[in-house]
């Protein structure tokens, strides 16, 4: 049989297994309480048969959330001994976090801190970031304390004494907290933002030293990143295991209630996106005097590429490709898109802080403006330099939420729809990006409006020019 027929054969068994529910449910039909059950199970094995050719990681991450869900349902008290498979993941990516913000920040900040060499645009477009990011993050927060998606899931069956309570500091407490007194100790502890810290002055010192030992490190650095870039593939392998686990204790503990949170989550961050859009991205443009029309027709391909693969790395030549021929010139593009893949990461700015305040309501722990304040900026710092990679965002998020002393359990509801996340995320980190190129290149004074397209004449890579913009 085909993989298409076998789909095929898959969406039917699964369209009648929902239809029998339904009716056995509704009493419109008087079957016995097994039938529907075995539609189910026999339509998820259906649903595996299609799936297992395929090789796709997010259709086994759907597949393994509905194996949960089921069992969950079907068989609350043998789901709930499936919670070891969440916690396995969750130490897997636990190991993951503090080599892999070491790396990206040193790199991140290293390589591009040379300030004869960066100068004057250099400094545009770090001040642009972070205005636009800060941006992101109070809409994030606006948005989910406005619909308080994860409020209520707590009160679905999870016992008080399950619940992990930030113990209140005092404003020296909180400071001398961001400070690492060993970095072993930081490491070991889980504490994120002291490693962070410690990568920020780390880098800058590695900036400060000579070119040989400078380039040394620095070189060590990359490789320790893509290392764990690759590491991290390999984990997220077992994030099927992890979300089904993680989905069959929850649905077994608590019933359906947190997928109705996650569902109101999703809606929350595309709102939040697009609103981000509009309110922000557009009087951008418009105050840059970017020719809009061009400037949509041009990122339409590269953002859609991010949106497919749930990778800004992917879209990156595609949408310096696309930066040139509006008129913005090669060498502030090969400076400020790459630059801004670590510095300016608008969606996952706003998504960390939209999930990071999800897991306190769902954990029902009640955290100040200030605490989210906090944890959203600490989300934003360990998030630099992770744009390439899909799910990597979920990695930071659930170190961090560790280190604030919130539980895991709320991290995987949203796993379990985070592909429907990253595409909307990715997609406007690539179109912020291409938006800071042409703003950079106008707040230089070196926007062509009327360019036509590119010069034949010049035949030197981008990459080739990234090392030498001034």
């Amino acid at each position: 049989m085909t993989k298409s027929r076998l789909f095929l054969v898959a969406v039917v068994l699964v369209a009648i297994g929902i239809l029998l529910t339904v009716l056995t449910a509704n009493n419109i039909l008087a079957f016995p309480a097994a039938v529907p059950v075995a539609a189910r199970w026999v339509a998820l094995v259906a649903l595996a048969a299609a799936v297992a050719p395929r090789r796709s990681l997010t259709l086994w991450i759907v597949y393994s959330m509905l194996v949960g869900i089921e069992l969950g349902h079907d068989a609350p008290n043998v789901a709930m001994n499936f919670k070891v498979l969440s916690d396995a993941f969750l130490r897997l990516v636990k190991t993951i976090i503090a080599p892999l913000v070491f790396a990206t920040l040193v790199v991140g900040i290293a390589g591009h801190a040379n300030l004869k060499q960066v100068g004057r645009m250099g400094l545009k477009a770090l001040i642009y970031f972070e205005i636009v990011t800060t941006f992101a993050l109070f809409i994030g927060l606006a948005a989910i304390n406005l619909t308080k998606a994860g409020v209520g899931i707590s009160q679905a069956g999870v016992k008080e004494e399950e619940l992990a309570a930030v113990a209140p500091q005092s404003a020296a407490d909180i400071i001398l907290h961001i400070f690492p007194e060993n970095i072993a100790k930081s490491v070991a502890e889980g504490q994120v933002l002291q490693v962070v810290i410690f990568a920020i002055l780390f880098a800058i010192g590695l900036a400060l030293t000579p070119e040989r030992p400078r380039r040394v490190m620095l070189e060590f650095c990359e490789s320790l990143s893509e290392v764990m870039f690759k590491f991290t593939n390999v984990v997220m392998f077992f994030a099927p295991l992890g979300v089904g686990g993680a989905l069959a204790y929850t649905v077994g503990k608590m019933g359906f209630a947190p997928l109705l949170n996650a569902l109101q989550l999703l809606l929350t961050l595309y709102g939040a996106l697009i609103a981000f859009a509009i309110l922000i991205l557009l009087p951008v443009a418009l105050i840059a005097r970017i020719p809009l029309r061009r400037f949509l027709a041009a990122v339409a391909e590269p953002v859609s590429i991010a949106f497919a693969t749930t990778s800004s790395e992917a879209a990156l030549p595609r949408a310096m490709e696309a930066m040139e021929s509006i008129g913005v010139p090669r060498r502030i593009v090969a400076f400020v898109m790459p630059t801004g893949y670590s510095f300016n990461l608008d969606g996952t700015t706003l998504y960390l802080s939209l999930a990071a305040v999800f897991v306190a309501q769902a954990a029902g722990v009640p955290f100040t403006f200030g605490q989210q304040l906090l944890m959203v900026f600490t989300l934003m710092l360990t998030s630099k330099g992770v744009a390439g990679v899909p799910r990597a965002s979920l990695v930071i998020l659930l170190a961090t939420v560790a280190s604030f002393s919130l539980p895991a359990w709320p991290v995987f509801i949203i796993l379990g729809i985070d592909a429907l996340m990253d595409m909307a995320r990715t997609a406007v980190n690539v179109l912020g990006n291409c938006l800071a190129s042409a703003v950079v290149a106008r707040w230089e004074g070196e926007f062509i409006d009327d360019y036509q397209g590119p010069d034949p004449t010049e035949v030197e890579a981008p990459q080739q020019l990234a090392g030498s913009a001034h």
